[in-house]
């Protein structure tokens, strides 16, 4: 019996605007649907400070780091469901 392997996949999209960097490739990511919450538990898990934050399509729109979502969570505009997309209209982080 010889062993398969399984394709793997990678987050990152074949097709973006701009070259995507090496750090891009490597650099942990979220997703701009995903709440303050999951992003800083991704960045907890990746031990990280940083996040690119990526659109549905997969194109870097902004980064976002541990210490903008501790302000945010700091202030009246935070509550659990507070996506990453909302964080420049609610004053917070903004696009890089």
């Amino acid at each position: 019996m010889t062993p398969t392997q399984t394709p793997t996949h990678t987050a990152l999209p074949a097709r973006t605007d701009r070259p995507v960097s090496h750090a891009d490739e490597t650099e942990p990511h979220a997703w701009a649907d995903m709440t303050v919450e999951v992003a800083m538990a991704v960045m907890r898990c990746a031990r990280t400070e940083r996040l690119i934050v990526r659109d549905a399509d997969g194109r870097r729109t902004g980064l976002v780091t541990l210490a903008q979502l501790i302000g945010f969570r700091a202030t009246p505009d935070y509550t659990d469901r507070v996506q990453l997309r909302d964080l420049r209209t609610a004053g917070s982080p903004s696009r890089s």
